[in-house]
């Protein structure tokens, strides 16, 4: 018997099969040559050995060998990374944050088993299942291990609130959380939706499905679609999304290998925006799925790819249980855009290299200069439609191009934000003023309108110096309106939830900003337009 299921890794994407042992061919010599030095090893080895870890160790090294995507996943490491893409977990659902030794709720999930027995953001937790927490050097895997569990499993809390001076009990039942892979979507004009997804995961359509809805009842006529930072997930997520956005029988990609005939995956159903004028926002963190997608607009000339490069991951992995429930990921294929590009970037300096190489994009000025990039002819390609060239060999470069600033940055900047200083003050300021700060800003559209970082920028510098990041008055003016933007959104972030964050700062998200330009002042019609010629 064999099962197989398709799906889209974080950067990769993969077969998973699973075969009976029954099926499994006859032990060639090499495999007879390993079992034979191994069990020499366990027999006459001067010292005892741990024979599982030696045989671990063996695949790492075997899989290391092949390509940067091939790798050894132990079974505690296969349970964590599906969890994601599957869409949900089973737990309490709180956001939490450890501040000062202490379990502080961030917030509980909406409609999740804390929230309906009545935690509230700001409660802290001090015992659970009878056992102190609170100042006993916690970390965030401790956390974890007392709240997760199965869906129907009981867990006593005592909580520390605001205003009270008794602990107060809760008794929560485990149940199914929702992990979301839509982090905003919102009107950033009255005609232009936007919807950030950071992830192609089991529940990405129904949350995009949903996402539409509100916003073409709120006007929306175009879409900007950001896919920056989405380093990938689940192939018919990748597929279904894409049929969204284009008309029936289109191809969406291919995959072809070795051992494996090609095979092709098409558009097939009335998408929910067919039509509306579309931009895709990638950078160099895109991968995998999000080039399958943004590969495809860009290949249909169905709209505009605006940001930098993509990551340039084009190799496809099957899945490989083990015996011991761990597995393996081993490269079997090439996936390839529907103009037949495979965007799959060089591995062969190692993988070290190959993880960095989107780091070297800054010194090689590519990150700032689109006339950086250098595609040789044979990496060349044509638009199924437009006939534009488009390119091959190393991610998906885009149609606009906008280059990385850091003109804002300073040193003090980026020592706030290497040690959470804004988001631990922000946290703590939001627990303290919660209940003012809401009578002041009823609402997000009050807050973005009238708050003034300058109310709490003393207190956050304050804040800063006691947790070791001296106040530097040049570096601050230099990164001033990245500092308080960044600030007030994470303030908005803990007084409401995760996607009040990006309505604030997306002010600095320059590629957002390009497409809403594009859209505006004729550059996305005059481009469509050019494409026709």
């Amino acid at each position: 018997m064999k099962r197989l299921s398709l799906f889209l890794g974080s950067s990769i994407f993969f077969l998973l099969l699973s075969f009976s042992a029954t099926a499994q061919p006859p032990a060639s010599k090499t495999t007879l040559k390993f079992e034979r030095a191994l069990d020499y090893v366990e027999r006459l080895y001067v010292d005892s050995v741990e024979s599982e870890k030696l045989v671990e160790e063996a695949i790492r090294g075997l899989l290391e060998k092949l390509d940067p995507h091939s790798y050894y996943i132990t079974k505690k490491e296969f349970e964590d990374m599906n969890a994601p893409l599957k869409g949900n977990f089973e737990g309490v659902g709180i956001r939490f944050q450890i501040m000062q030794d202490t379990i502080l709720v961030v917030n509980p999930v909406p409609g999740g088993p804390s929230e309906k027995v009545g935690i509230r953001a700001g409660d802290k937790f001090v015992e659970i299942d009878d056992k102190p927490v609170a100042g006993m050097g916690i970390k965030n895997s401790d956390v974890r291990d007392l709240l997760l569990g199965s869906k129907g499993t009981k867990v006593t809390v005592k909580i520390k609130r605001r205003g009270i001076n008794d602990l107060l009990t809760f008794v929560i039942t485990r149940d199914k959380i929702p992990i979301h892979s839509v982090d905003a979507a919102y009107m950033v004009t009255p005609t232009i939706g936007y919807i950030k997804l950071n992830n192609f995961s089991a529940t990405s359509l129904s949350e995009f499905k949903t996402a539409m809805k509100d916003l073409k009842s709120k006007g929306m006529r175009d879409l900007v679609m950001d896919l920056q930072g989405n380093g990938g997930g689940y192939l018919n997520t990748a597929i279904e999304l894409c049929d969204e956005f284009l008309d029936a029988d289109k191809l969406i990609v291919y995959t072809e290998g070795r051992s494996y005939p090609k095979e092709e995956y098409r558009s097939h159903q009335s998408g929910t925006f067919e039509k509306g004028r579309l931009v895709v926002l990638i950078d160099e963190s895109s991968a995998s799925a999000s080039e399958i997608l943004s590969g495809a607009i860009q290949d249909w000339d169905r709209g505009l790819i605006v940001g930098r490069r993509s990551f340039g991951k084009g190799l496809v992995q099957k899945q490989l249980s083990l015996p011991d429930g761990s597995a393996m990921r081993l490269t079997t294929q090439r996936y390839y855009t529907p103009a037949g590009r495979c965007i799959q970037k060089p591995y062969d300096e190692g993988k070290e290299a190959y993880q960095k190489e989107k780091y070297s994009r800054y010194e090689s000025g590519e990150a700032f200069h689109i006339d950086s990039i250098k595609v040789p002819d044979s990496l060349k390609y044509q638009t199924l439609v437009k006939k534009r060239t488009v390119y091959g060999g190393g991610g998906v470069i885009p149609d606009v191009f906008v280059s990385l600033d850091t003109s804002s940055t300073s040193e003090y900047w980026n020592r706030l934000v290497r040690k959470g200083i804004m988001n631990q003050f922000a946290l703590n300021y939001v627990d303290k003023n919660r209940e003012e700060l809401l009578r002041m800003y009823p609402s997000l559209e009050a807050y973005k309108k009238d708050f003034d970082p300058a109310y709490v920028l003393q207190e956050m510098i304050a804040y800063a110096e006691k947790e070791g990041v001296a106040y530097n008055e040049v570096d601050y003016q230099k990164a001033k309106r990245a500092i308080d933007l960044r600030l007030k959104a994470n303030i908005a972030q803990n007084l409401w939830d995760y996607p009040s964050f990006y309505q604030i700062i997306n002010d600095l998200n320059d590629a957002l900003q390009k497409a809403v330009e594009a859209l505006e002042n004729g550059t996305y019609d005059k481009m469509r337009l050019a494409m026709s010629k």
